[in-house]
């Protein structure tokens, strides 16, 4: 049966039809007040899944595998990656990059450590390394707030040790934010009326996150920065080219952003929230060009980014019209996926879909 908001923890089975939408997809979703602020709930509780009434996504749905086409393979090519020691410029460590979260701190915990980044308490233990989060920490999975308190906790302990841990604001921190800022309060979507709270909720909203939601943490999501780049690697989280609406520099960019969330108008962080759900812009033909576009803005020699999940670039999902009998599995997401003429490399590996956590050492191995 559907989750529903406050029905239990998310579960998560190694079968396709735990992330093709089922036939309570047509119900409508029934939004509620985000809860108050307090201490911890005593466990997780669900949420309503990507209800789309009518057959209509409502503005504001962030696309899954029921409106997102499988497309084929093409050049494309998933790497397993044997990472090579990198020179470490300036006697900086080697660089880490880890793919969506969405709650499962779990699992980034189990992926850290097993990059020896972590120790078996879960604190900092990779010295002067450099470990990037391309966002979307929250929304999904169980525990969100716990995976931005953890990363947080890690800034701190590898700055200490010489080295650094930082974040990208993907599309659920701005998501995030817009719930807890302005809830139901109509935005300007340009496709009719839409609110944040009601987006949040289709979009996987978790409301012992909201509840556990403190100052400290919007705080801290709305100072992350869109666009970095490190060792010509252009970061980010969204595989789109929206960004350069932003600012013709990564700092133009950064400080546009921050700018908005400062102004605090609906409307305008509505419509970069929307901007940065876009995606696939580096798939089929364009997509090379639309990567060389970005790097030849931004410098860089290749984009790294999260948002689309693998198996969706890989064309490794189901359909809508398999047979629940015959004897599919998950995903097997087993690295990041180069592509777009090996320009661009997608580091979310479907955590949400029974994929992969994924945490990489940068530059890939050949």
């Amino acid at each position: 049966m559907t989750q529903g908001a406050g029905e239990g923890p998310v579960v998560r089975t190694a079968t396709l039809r735990d992330f093709r939408v089922p036939p309570y997809a047509q119900v409508p979703v029934q939004s509620g007040e985000p809860g108050p602020s307090g201490p911890p709930a005593d466990g997780p509780s669900g949420h309503p899944g990507n209800a789309v009434p009518d057959h209509e996504p409502p503005e504001g749905y962030t696309p899954t595998e029921r409106d997102l086409p499988v497309i084929n393979r093409g050049d494309t090519v998933q790497v397993r990656v044997d990472p090579v020691e990198p020179p470490a410029p300036d006697g900086r460590g080697p660089l880490y990059v880890v793919g969506d979260v969405h709650g499962y701190l779990d699992e980034l915990l189990a992926a850290l450590g097993a990059q020896d980044l972590i120790d078996a308490d879960g604190h900092w233990a990779a010295g002067n390394a450099r470990l990037w989060f391309l966002g979307d920490f929250t929304d999904r999975g169980p525990d969100g707030i716990g995976v931005i308190d953890l990363v947080m906790r890690l800034s701190a302990e590898a700055a200490a040790a010489g080295g650094y841990c930082k974040a990208l604001m993907g599309n659920h921190e701005l998501l995030l934010i817009g719930a807890k800022r302005f809830g139901d309060t109509p935005v300007n979507s340009g496709a009719g009326t839409a609110t944040f709270q009601a987006a949040w909720l289709l979009n996987g909203g978790q409301r012992t996150d909201m509840e556990r939601l403190q100052d400290v943490h919007l705080q801290w999501m709305s100072r992350l920065d869109a666009v970095v780049e490190e060792d010509e690697h252009l970061l980010m989280h969204s595989d789109t080219t929206a960004y350069l609406d932003y600012g013709s520099t990564i700092e133009d960019v950064n400080d546009t952003v921050h700018q908005i969330l400062t102004r605090n108008d609906a409307d305008e962080c509505w419509d970069l929230f929307r901007k940065l759900t876009k995606r696939f812009a580096f798939r089929d033909d364009g997509g090379p060009q639309a990567v060389r576009e970005l790097l030849s803005q931004y410098g860089g020699k290749r984009v790294v980014h999260g948002h689309s999940p693998i198996p969706y670039l890989l064309g490794e999902v189901g359909t809508e019209d398999a047979s629940d009998d015959e004897g599919d599995t998950g995903p097997a997401v087993e690295g990041p996926h180069v592509y777009a003429d090996a320009l661009a490399i997608a580091m979310d590996g479907g955590v949400t879909m029974a994929g992969k956590l994924l945490v990489v050492q940068l530059p890939l191995g050949k």
